[in-house]
């Protein structure tokens, strides 16, 4: 965990940690609500004002499932390609925030940032890494390592670390395992390759020597299928089939429709579930199958049948429209992570 006790008090309470069940050998995490925090505000101004001065290229990053779909269909596919997940293990508190920082002035220098704001920035991220403090039963803990959890300033700080260490060492690690295609969502990547040119075991020894605190785990692909971010992906000879994905502890439960809270709270669930059946682009039988699925919530949640029917499918031709309205770019890294690097503003 890397916390120690305040001198004031003698021991640490462990009770307050969450156990993450789906996670090996059950970590526990601490749960902080960081609003009250002295630094909160001020981690929060530090974060608009760095995405604004100094953005960065997300050059392999994957906005979110969505974008992620588009990007599969332009990713090639042989009927051998293997897919595999690698899960960076306790990200936030393994980022290391000196060598961080150092990668954070770099990239404020490259941005042409004036010097005085530079100044600035970097005390506000001295100030805001080393608040990493907290209460619990009348206990202070601090966080010696890493960053907070709860921080709106996290985020951006793990970026900083992760797109530089990718720079670094990604051409190189997709040269050697001839890569077909890699994606990351925070610590969550999916990778796509050629199994006559590499296999996962030598792609995982490869990445866990990026860096002495990145430590990742693999999950190959099972009968052409793997699951990743909230989609199941599946590999046929021809194209790229996806679906909703729900953990193996998903229950059906949201806020009934008979309960006090107010009409848009009970709505909200109902609501996203149908904007992400109508903005994936989905596969017919797929997108029957969770439109049922949405169906039978409600259902169980008491909805009456002239609600379940007014959250009406679009039409086939409304659903295409949805889709194709953007068209987003595709980075194979083999061929273009050279690419990578911050341009001045």
């Amino acid at each position: 965990m890397g916390c120690y006790t305040s001198p004031f008090r003698k021991t640490i309470n462990y009770e307050f940690l969450k156990h993450v069940s789906n996670k090996p050998d059950r970590p526990i995490r601490p749960v902080v609500n960081w609003r009250n925090a002295s630094a909160y505000k001020l981690a929060k101004l530090f974060t608009q004002k760095v995405v604004h001065l100094a953005p960065l290229p997300n050059a392999v990053n994957t906005q979110n499932s969505k974008t992620l779909i588009h990007e599969l269909k332009d990713t090639p596919i042989m009927p051998h390609f293997n897919m595999a997940s690698l899960d960076i293990t306790n990200l936030y508190i393994n980022i290391p925030v000196t060598e961080t920082q150092a990668i954070f002035a770099d990239i404020l220098k490259q941005n042409l940032v004036d010097p005085q704001t530079q100044n600035t920035l970097i005390r506000w991220y001295e100030t805001i890494t080393k608040q990493n403090y907290f209460t619990y039963n009348k206990n202070i803990l601090i966080q010696k390592e890493g960053l907070a959890m709860g921080a709106p300033s996290s985020g951006l700080i793990a970026e900083f670390f992760l797109q530089h260490t990718e720079h670094q060492h990604m051409e190189r690690l997709s040269k050697k395992h001839k890569t077909i295609n890699y994606f990351r969502y925070v610590d969550d990547i999916l990778i796509i390759f050629d199994p006559n040119h590499s296999d996962i075991q030598s792609i995982l020894a490869g990445f866990n020597t990026l860096h002495p605190n990145l430590q990742f785990t693999a999950e190959m692909e099972q009968n052409k299928t793997i699951n990743y971010l909230d989609i199941t992906i599946h590999r046929t000879p021809y194209n790229w089939k996806v679906a909703i994905y729900r953990k193996p502890t998903f229950t059906d439960t949201i806020i009934p429709y008979t309960s006090n809270h107010p009409p848009q709270h009970k709505h909200a669930a109902i609501k996203f579930l149908h904007n992400r059946l109508h903005t994936y682009d989905l596969q017919p039988d797929e997108f029957t199958q969770e439109e049922n699925t949405i169906q039978n919530i409600m259902y169980n949640n008491s909805f009456p049948i002239q609600t379940r029917r007014s959250h009406h499918p679009k039409t086939q031709k409304q659903r295409h429209n949805t889709h194709t309205n953007t068209k987003l770019g595709h980075i194979h890294l083999h061929w273009k992570i050279n690419h990578v690097h911050h341009q001045p503003i």
